[in-house]
């Protein structure tokens, strides 16, 4: 919805690029709240946008998909049950159309992780997190499967860990470079970890692409 961006959904679609947004809910009041005033609206018309090139129709081949984590330092609710009612609720006052909703735990890192801390809620988000670790998320947590790539073509073992800037581990570079992939078998290399994990491994699981649970 940016000056000079009006082009995007249909060179997405050219491209077939799977968009994936993120929409924090379904209701003005609390993306308002959350994002700032009129970041709803504008959510919506893109969404509108995408909806018009053909993306998230039945039987097309665009890919559309939707992204929830809590503002508030809580666990998601299950991934399915939260899809269904964005999907009601969007088609029924927008007639908006997407393939999946993706639920996402919040990563007490960065800007949140400084929120946390600043409402003495840090502690008690940690706790949650801790006590809701499940084993069988090990795996299928994205970092085993993923990299994460930076402007510049470094690599990392997830976007938090770009985040964080831990390095992989296994290397004699402090940041190894995407071309490495090319020369280096990185099967089986050791991953960075830190407390932040508790967040990929905790109730349902949570990765760029949704719930873990029941995942292959």
């Amino acid at each position: 919805m940016e000056p000079g961006y009006e082009d995007l959904p249909q060179f997405f679609a050219d491209n077939q690029i799977v968009v994936v947004a993120s929409m924090p809910c379904y209701q003005e009041q609390n993306v308002d709240r959350q994002r700032g005033k009129g970041v709803y609206a504008d959510s919506i018309a893109g969404l509108l946008k995408l909806n018009l090139v053909g993306y998230g129709a039945p039987g097309s081949s665009l890919e559309l998909n939707l992204v929830y984590n809590p503002d508030d330092p809580i666990l998601p609710p299950n991934q399915q049950t939260l899809e269904n009612d964005y999907k009601r609720e969007l088609r029924q006052d927008h007639g908006i159309e997407f393939n999946q909703l993706f639920a996402l735990a919040n990563m007490p890192i960065s800007r949140y992780g400084a929120r946390l801390l600043a409402k003495n809620q840090y502690t008690g988000y940690m706790t949650l997190l801790r006590d809701a670790f499940e084993v069988g998320n090990l795996a299928t947590v994205m970092c085993r499967s993923l990299i994460s790539v930076d402007y510049q073509g470094f690599v990392y073992d997830c976007d938090f860990n770009q985040m964080l800037e831990l390095p992989l581990i296994g290397t004699d570079k402090i940041k190894p470079h995407l071309r490495e992939l090319l020369s280096t078998d990185w099967n089986g290399a050791p991953i960075s970890v830190g407390e932040h994990c508790y967040g990929c491994t905790a109730g349902q699981g949570s990765s760029c692409g949704g719930a873990l649970a029941g995942a292959e």
